[in-house]
């Protein structure tokens, strides 16, 4: 199999362990294990108890009841349990989709939404965000992408790397539009429970569409990305086959610790939501008020949801710009080339406890 390098992996390779300010990250402030026993007393000593053997492949019986209480009518048997949001990305685009194949995909987006269909020979039509409509895409052009090989859309709400939340309406329409030409609708769902206002939440796919298939994992809304525990959930019985059987030749079973601290993570929920949620509102105030002091280099829209934003660069290349930031100063950006986006695009990430420090530091250095 050839496939393209993640470019964004490995430029966070050689910089997120040594840049002192990381002012890029996708992910929010991590907890501790310390920090998520203290949710349910006594889990310690449980914790202590957990065996480790080999567990269910399909995610153990208790966590998938736990996460199948997170929606409104999935049942624990349509909850499958990965290793991380990337497994099932992967599992998909090999297990699902077949080579001759077309996928449409949410653009700009994380690279494996394409990479890994591009390299089985599965053709990509890129659905584009629009900068100058805070990356809304265009409702009309999604059908005007669908082909006769057309399996299946691919979107992403809250979206990285701009934001973009869709509305309730906008999203229907493209439920619509999948189911009248029988389509699977993917959608990655790991940035749910960042809105920043939570009436602006959006039911999840799983629960509203037969062919629909819900990625969540904890690592971008509850800040435990070291739990690496991600899901699906799936009605359709030949999708939720198809991946547990694909599962089968990657992990075969998740981390027993890491399914036990999840369950606590997941019962937990609201509260973990909102503790990150009183940050990312904080940090995203502390970044419109930097903008509103930096017109001349920055063009910016306030996103609604997630923790990262994609502003436009004036000053040049935003390669070349981060580069030289990273190295001079040791404060890490994104530019949007690991987006497939070259030229103007970056991204600030704005949900760890350091943010505001960072910042001020990229403030100063740009005040001269």
């Amino acid at each position: 199999m050839q496939i393209r390098p993640f470019e964004l992996e490995r430029y966070f390779a050689r910089h997120e362990f040594s840049a002192k300010y990381l002012l890029g990250s996708s992910d929010p402030e991590a907890m501790s294990i310390a920090d998520l026993l203290a949710f349910e007393p006594g889990s310690e000593e449980e914790l202590k108890r957990v065996w480790l053997g080999y567990t269910e492949s399909l995610g153990d019986p208790a966590l998938r009841r736990d996460i199948a209480g997170l929606y409104e009518s999935v049942a624990p048997e349509e909850i499958l349990v990965f290793t991380g949001a990337e497994e099932p990305i992967f599992a998909f685009m090999h297990a699902v989709l077949e080579p001759g194949d077309h996928l449409v995909v949410h653009f700009p987006g994380y690279q494996s939404h394409y990479s890994v269909a591009q390299s089985r020979g599965i053709e990509v039509s890129h659905w584009h965000g629009n900068p100058n409509r805070n990356w809304a895409p265009d409702l009309v052009e999604l059908p005007e992408l669908i082909r006769s090989k057309t399996r299946a859309i691919l979107i992403c709400t809250p979206h990285n790397p701009t934001g973009y939340l869709f509305d309730r309406s906008s999203w229907q329409q493209v439920i619509e539009i999948a189911r009248e030409r029988d389509l699977y609708l993917f959608c990655d769902e790991v940035y749910r429970g960042t809105e920043h206002d939570p009436a602006d939440q959006l039911p999840h796919l799983a629960d509203h569409y037969e062919k629909g298939i819900s990625l969540n994992c904890l690592s971008k809304n509850c800040g435990l990305a070291g739990l690496r525990t991600g899901w699906i959930a799936t009605k359709d019985r030949d999708i939720y086959n198809r991946l547990a059987t694909f599962k089968d030749y990657l992990t075969i079973c998740n981390c027993a610790p890491g399914e036990y601290l999840a369950g606590i993570a997941v019962r937990n929920m609201p509260q973990i939501f909102e503790q990150q949620r009183v940050r990312l509102v904080s940090n995203l105030n502390l970044l419109a008020e930097f903008f509103a002091r930096h017109t001349d280099l920055f063009s910016w829209q306030r996103p609604r949801a997630g923790t990262v934003t994609f502003p436009r660069y004036l000053g040049g290349s935003a390669l070349e710009f981060c580069d030289w930031l990273v190295a001079e100063t040791g404060i890490m950006l994104i530019p949007g080339t690991f987006f497939d986006m070259p030229g103007e695009y970056l991204r600030f990430g704005y949900g760890r406890a350091s943010f505001a420090d960072a910042l001020a530091r990229l403030d100063a250095y740009l005040a001269g």
